[in-house]
């Protein structure tokens, strides 16, 4: 396992008692043996908006993160996740979401593999920008066609 992936787990494992959490980024960092951005690079895209969490963050002090999570219906958060998903997304971008759901269960497997094959670099052809633009409509429309 990557080193974003068992910082990823550690702190989802907190949300199982609670629903907002408070960590230090230095204490975490030192739990882990990597360097503090490690664990900004996992907040930053790891437990965004559109997957699901609100992150604040207060500097000095070794930089205390607050993250929320939001506790929706399957329905509230598809829509929640669509409409923070801007008119851009990458492909590993949609893996997280994908995983998110399937995690969460919104989806099932087979619904994942629908979702992962339709916006795949291997359909979309396109030059890059170009492409995660059509990433993000494809992903969209399906989402919004997913039963509640």
């Amino acid at each position: 396992m990557r080193m974003s992936d068992l910082i990823e787990g550690f702190i989802k494992e907190l949300f199982d008692e609670e629903d907002s959490i408070e960590i230090q980024r230095n204490e975490l960092a030192e739990q882990f043996n990597c360097v503090p951005s490690q664990i900004n690079y996992v907040i930053a895209t790891r437990f965004k908006p559109s997957q699901g969490y609100y992150v604040e963050s207060r500097r000095g002090g070794g930089g205390h993160i607050t993250i929320k999570k939001v506790n929706n219906t399957k329905s509230d958060y598809i829509l929640h996740i669509i409409n923070n998903i801007g008119n851009e997304i990458t492909a590993n971008e949609v893996d997280i979401l994908i995983s998110d759901f399937l995690s969460y269960n919104m989806i099932g497997a087979k619904e994942a593999k629908l979702l992962k094959v339709a916006t795949s670099d291997n359909v979309l052809q396109l030059d890059k920008m170009e492409k995660d633009r059509v990433r993000a409509r494809i992903f969209k429309n399906m989402l919004l066609n997913i039963e509640g």
